[in-house]
């Protein structure tokens, strides 16, 4: 399953020592940080109830989001970061053997062709400047599907830049990121034989205004209003985008 190792220690794309540390862990803890999570896992686990048992390949995967619950639910993990340090909030399931990490490049994956049935990553795509090289070893790496997540274009998060200042008095420890397009993350990946399978919005309501709220009850009924009308999957963010491998298609 393993290539051979690069002969470099040094990797042009690292964001996710930032996602993986205990300052980023900050951002989704108390009630409303647990929310968040509890979206995204329970969207994720979703998707990925036609892969029972898959082997899945979280690149990036150190902030330990997904994890515990992948684990639990029969799938067989492997994380992946740009680090030895990437792994010190999962370190204890590593060291369980409840699931591996591996240290390497997320522009050249220490993996051979379709080594894994899934391939996941959140939280790491808006913050890689080489982003199309990055897809395309997701795509490589997978065998059956690639999950991901990303900031939307057409949602609020557009303007982030201009009111990011603003963000950060509020959240303390954001950073810039780059938003996309669905489009744009389709076409990468019909380059490299994958097909849009489905996708989920998770909020309409930016998450810095869920956290100033601090209170999953009313941003839940709220969301559920936005979602019911249908304004979540049209103006919402961030998106889980699902895709699969064009020869699983029957």
């Amino acid at each position: 399953m393993l290539k051979a190792a690069s002969p470099t220690s040094s990797f042009p794309e690292t964001a996710d020592i930032e996602t993986s540390s205990d300052n980023y862990a900050q951002r989704f803890s108390g009630s409303i940080g647990r929310w968040f999570l509890e979206v995204q896992e329970n969207a994720t686990l979703n998707m990925l109830k036609p892969y029972t048992g898959a082997t899945v390949l979280d690149i990036g995967g150190g902030h330990g989001q997904l994890t515990e619950a992948l684990i639990n639910q029969g799938y067989q993990v492997t994380v992946l970061g740009s680090s030895e340090i990437c792994q010190s909030r999962i370190r204890h399931l590593v060291e369980q053997g409840l699931c591996r990490f591996e240290v390497g490049n997320i522009l050249d994956l220490p993996f051979e062709n379709e080594a894994f049935d899934v391939v996941v990553s959140y939280r790491l795509l808006p913050h890689v400047a080489q982003w199309r090289p990055f897809l395309a070893e997701c795509a490589r790496a997978a065998r059956q599907a690639v999950l991901l997540d990303y900031p939307e274009v057409r949602s609020i998060n557009y303007i982030a830049p201009y009111l990011f200042q603003f963000k950060r008095k509020l959240e303390g420890n954001t950073r810039p990121y780059t938003c996309f397009k669905k489009s744009e993350l389709l076409a990468t990946f019909a380059a490299e034989g994958f097909r849009y399978q489905s996708h989920f919005t998770e909020f309409f309501v930016p998450m810095v205004l869920h956290r100033t709220l601090k209170s999953p009850t009313i941003s839940s009924a709220v969301e559920q209003v936005f979602r019911l009308i249908g304004f979540t999957d049209l103006f919402g963010s961030p998106v889980i985008l699902n895709l699969i491998r064009e020869k699983e298609v029957t």
